[in-house]
């Protein structure tokens, strides 16, 4: 693989950090700026908002735009809003300051997704899309633990002002090894991007991936109380539990992205099936330790296994210039699937079954992401089938 995917990576790891990090610092953030925890908790919300929002507006923006110069850009804004975030006096600037930072997210992972795809030949297209993710797993398994205990030990300000350090780092990687590009020629009308992301066979794809990961979300959001009330571990333990999550989470990218390298559409209903099927044995399984420990690291295994043959699949359905805009609607729909599940299972807590029936609600998710699947497929064939008026021609 070429070093300038690994530029990409550092890229993923610096947005990934930033993402995540928050969850760990937010009693320092409540504290000192006198807000409820569920107020402090609107950040993820507002991030995740921000990336649903920017990641097609930015991408249409700069659709004319060099994919160098892009990343470039995106990782400048990153780096900026970081800093902000690190200098904010006041909630209300913080907030704002978390959107601006989540503008660059959805973006990048949508631009570097064409980007790594355009760097391998056509049968490791989703092991380069793959290797970009990998720098969220590790995010997830060094970079939040890390960030967290930076900001217990000197204040959550200086876990941003940390992340604004990676962010400069990636940024100079990135600038040393993508290599340079003209403007693409095949950027259109952003109005025919639009109509091309309007397909139903793509649309289906987006909701695939929303449904897919909704389920993963509708678990791991409430995976730390499933641990101690379900499974009998003590706080203490949760976070080497989930060292074993972020295990899975890059041993299931890296096995997804080769998977569909070889078979694509096999592999996006064999990774949903098995996300459904870990998701429910969870229900019962989180009930003893040791299969507890062993079902949450299939859980990252089976979750990030989806992603590489998702995204790919949602790129195969586009065309020119439009894949930019679909990768990145792709990605918008990774974290709406994020807050559809995280709502999912709270209502199952609060108003249904409750929390030991949260992982079979869960597993229903991506059930009926593999029926989408279908139709989608079905969609494909439909649009690719000679008319009769065609066969008559012929």
């Amino acid at each position: 693989m070429p070093l300038a995917l690994y530029a990409l990576t550092a890229g993923a790891f610096g947005i990934g950090v930033t993402e995540f990090v928050i969850m760990g610092l937010l009693l320092g953030v409540s504290a000192d700026f006198g807000v409820s925890i569920a107020m402090a908790g609107l950040l993820i919300s507002g991030y995740a908002l921000g990336v649903v929002i920017g990641a097609p507006v930015l991408t249409v923006l700069t659709a004319r735009w060099p994919r160098k110069t892009v990343l470039i850009g995106l990782m400048a804004v990153f780096t900026l809003g970081n800093a902000t975030c690190a200098l904010a006096p006041t909630y209300g600037l913080l907030m704002a300051a978390r959107v601006l930072t989540a503008l660059a997210h959805g973006t990048f992972f949508g631009v570097g997704s064409v980007v790594a795809t355009s760097l391998v030949p056509e049968d490791r297209k989703a092991s380069a899309i793959a290797i970009m993710f990998t720098g969220l797993t590790v995010a997830n398994i060094l970079g939040v633990p890390l960030g967290t205990w930076i900001g217990l030990s000197l204040g959550w300000r200086a876990t941003f002002w940390a992340v604004s350090l990676v962010g400069l780092v990636a940024l100079a990687i990135i600038a040393a090894l993508v290599p340079k590009e003209e403007a693409p020629s095949d950027a259109g009308d952003w109005r025919a991007d639009i109509a091309a992301i309007l397909r139903p066979s793509v649309l289906l794809g987006l909701l695939t991936t929303v449904l897919g990961y909704a389920g993963v979300f509708a678990v791991f959001t409430y995976i730390a109380p499933m641990l101690t009330r379900m499974s009998g571990f003590s706080e203490a333990a949760v976070s080497p539990i989930l060292l074993v999550f972020g295990g899975g989470l890059m041993i299931g990218n890296l096995v997804g992205g080769k998977l569909a390298d070889r078979s694509l559409l096999p592999t996006v209903f064999g990774t949903l099936a098995t996300l459904a099927l870990v998701l429910a044995l969870m229900m019962p399984g989180m009930r003893l330790a040791a299969t507890a420990i062993a079902l949450t690291g299939l859980l990252g295994a089976a979750g990030f296994a989806t992603v590489a043959p998702l995204q790919i699949w949602v790129l195969s359905k586009a065309e020119g210039a439009g894949q930019s805009l679909a990768s990145s609607f792709n990605i918008a729909a990774f974290n709406l699937g994020n807050a559809i599940g995280a709502w999912a299972g709270g209502m199952a807590i609060d108003h249904g079954p409750g929390l030991a029936a949260v992982p079979l609600v869960a597993a229903l998710f991506p059930a009926a992401a593999i029926v989408v699947a279908f139709i989608a497929m079905n969609a494909d064939r439909r649009a690719i089938a000679p008319q009769p008026a065609d066969q008559f021609n012929s």
